[in-house]
């Protein structure tokens, strides 16, 4: 597989602290539900200029990632091969942070990394409802059983959002952006990105995909980790279901979502694949700063 074109920090306007840390206080307010006079004629242009920098963040990921991306096979059994071998052989994957976070980290060690990984989760329920927007059907009836499932199945208790909030209440873990490291915050900039603009939406179909395809073995170490620090089974139940289920998630979405979107239009492949590496380099960085923020590097 190509290697992504590199792009040095130092290069990147958007690689930057203050960037991401704009850009996540602008997304969490434009998301916000709101009432009519919450919005202002200023806002018209603030959203404006916002919106061409995401962009222009966007276009700037998918330079680098663009070589690797075209190698893809475009047709489905081509490409679904292609897109299950990223578990193995993409970027990011095997990290030795994970083990050694299973097996060595101190609780407030532990802490740190969970209050970066709260901190820039863009919530999943909502990437899937926004990118399941007008898709052809087949897709859009598994996005749907995947949505249900982070729901709970219409059982509040279920929900997997308000388990990681629970989580983030138990340990007191600290999601304030300006203490969240940029590559987190770039992380779920980078997911809401493709998640809520249309020209982006295979992009985001891919990129969701792959975090059901590469979550379970991470999951399963943090809840180790958790499980070592003295959680018990409920207080770690976040990462123990998604270390199960995301297994099925995987199958079905690449089955029933990416299969048929590839063999109805072959460039949905290349446009999932951008979307997919996109999401693991940004969480391969993600894991080099955490490492180098552990002495692991």
């Amino acid at each position: 597989m190509p290697v992504a074109t590199q792009l040095t920090i130092e290069q990147s306007q958007f690689l930057q602290q203050s960037f991401q840390e704009s850009l996540t206080r602008w997304n969490r307010q434009r998301l916000a539900p709101a009432f009519p006079d919450d919005f202002s004629a200023a806002r018209f242009d603030d959203d404006r200029a916002m919106l061409r920098l995401e962009h222009a963040f966007i276009e700037e990921l998918r330079a680098q990632v663009r070589q690797a991306a075209a190698s893809a096979p475009t047709d489905p059994d081509g490409f679904v091969a292609w897109f299950e071998a990223l578990k193995h052989h993409g970027p990011g994957q095997h990290d030795r942070l994970f083990p050694w976070l299973a097996e060595q980290a101190d609780r407030d060690q532990i802490r740190w990394f969970l209050s970066q990984e709260a901190a820039g989760e863009a919530g999943f329920d909502d990437l899937v409802a926004m990118t399941q927007v007008k898709l052809p059907d087949r897709a859009k009836l598994e996005l749907a059983r995947n949505y249900w499932d982070e729901m709970g199945r219409g059982n509040a208790r279920g929900m997997h959002g308000p388990m990681l909030g629970q989580l983030v209440q138990i340990l007191d873990l600290d999601t304030r952006i300006e203490n969240t490291v940029w590559e987190s915050l770039a992380l779920a900039n980078a997911m809401t990105a493709m998640a809520s603009a249309r020209h982006y939406a295979w992009h985001s179909v891919g990129a969701l995909g792959v975090i059901e395809l590469t979550a379970p073995d991470r999951s399963a170490h943090t809840a180790q980790a958790l499980k070592r620090i003295g959680l018990s089974n409920a207080e770690r139940r976040y990462f123990d279901l998604h270390a199960v289920l995301d297994v099925k998630h995987s199958r079905d979405w690449n089955d029933e979502a990416i299969r048929p979107l590839v063999a109805e239009d072959p460039r949905r492949a290349t446009a999932m694949a951008e979307g997919a590496l996109i999401r693991l380099h940004c969480g391969e960085r993600c894991f080099d700063r955490y490492r180098a923020h552990f002495g692991l590097a």
